[in-house]
């Protein structure tokens, strides 16, 4: 695929279409220090076959869009003390810059699809932009609730790993990292994770980014109320095996959120295995249609 950047306000956004423009839009939005590359082109395609153009793109501080690299990223103790402070900008700056996107490419209204921190903007997005998002699929999130869905104490000690300064060191800590927080229930598809993992370093290694945007979650607290406000028809996706976002997250987001469907993926973890995608898509695209039906009616009365 072709990468573009589009100017929203003083950024500059790194994307990809998967599909016809003249289908309805799907914008997906990618986690916590990953960049856009974590929606796999098999998995963009196929839900781009299903009749949607696919929009997928590196949030701010992430891969080749734009960098705060003036602005420190927060220390270990600021992390650990939920220092509010220490955030350089907010989960709704990034769902801002995901609705600033959808003006640069002339679409009024897009259906949203987020995993992990991507789930927290798209639930920002439903909740403050709700004349934008068609519908929400809330993948491997949470409602930032200190006790629902927090990672398990296995994967405390990761937040601490001094970043890797080279490719090699990077490769090997993504490896690492996805033999704790992946899909036990699944095989465990390590060529093709060194690769995305070596193409994400060659396109932008940002770790300070990443420092920053778990900053932003941080300072965001639990989002319970404001996801009581989202309208939009949701579907609620999460892995039975998260230890990075423990299932509880997903039961408390679509507990919040009015007339959430939640599915679970029994032996998933946090990521998107492919043998998962049929199922993730299959509740993506359902709920899709729930809210174009939903659409029709409130048309005809």
């Amino acid at each position: 695929m072709t990468e573009h950047m589009a100017k929203v306000g003083e950024l500059e956004l790194c994307y990809e279409t998967f599909g016809s423009p003249d289908d309805p839009a799907l914008l997906l939005v990618m986690g916590l220090g990953t960049q856009m590359i974590g929606w796999p082109d098999d998995f963009c395609r196929a839900l781009a076959a299903r009749g949607f153009q696919v929009i997928r793109y590196d949030n701010r501080d992430i891969g080749r869009s734009t960098l705060f690299r003036g602005k420190r990223p927060p220390t270990i103790k600021q992390l650990l003390l939920r220092d509010k402070t220490a955030a350089a900008y907010s989960l709704a700056d990034m769902a801002d810059d995901g609705i600033g996107l959808l003006d640069a490419l002339g679409i009024e209204r897009a259906h949203v699809a987020g995993a992990s921190m991507g789930g927290m903007i798209a639930q920002t997005m439903a909740a403050r932009h709700p004349d934008r998002v068609l519908s929400l699929a809330s993948i491997m999130s949470n409602t930032g609730h200190r006790w629902k869905g927090m990672p398990g104490l296995r994967v405390y000690p990761m937040f601490m790993r001094r970043p890797a300064d080279n490719r090699e060191g990077a490769i090997e800590s993504t490896v690492s990292t996805f033999r704790l927080i992946g899909s036990p229930g699944f095989p465990f598809e390590e060529e093709e994770l060194r690769r995305i993992a070596q193409l994400s370093y060659e396109r932008g290694y940002n770790p300070a980014g990443t420092a920053r945007q778990l900053a932003a979650i941080l300072a965001a607290g639990d989002r319970t109320d404001e996801l009581r406000r989202i309208a939009a028809p949701t579907v609620v996706v999460h892995g039975t095996r998260d230890r990075m976002v423990r299932p509880s997250g997903g039961r408390e987001t679509a507990k919040a959120i009015p007339g959430a469907r939640l599915v679970e993926i029994d032996g998933m973890g946090h990521d998107l295995p492919p043998g998962a995608w049929d199922r993730i898509i299959d509740a993506v695209v359902s709920n899709i249609e729930r809210a174009d039906a939903s659409s029709r009616s409130a048309a005809a009365a």
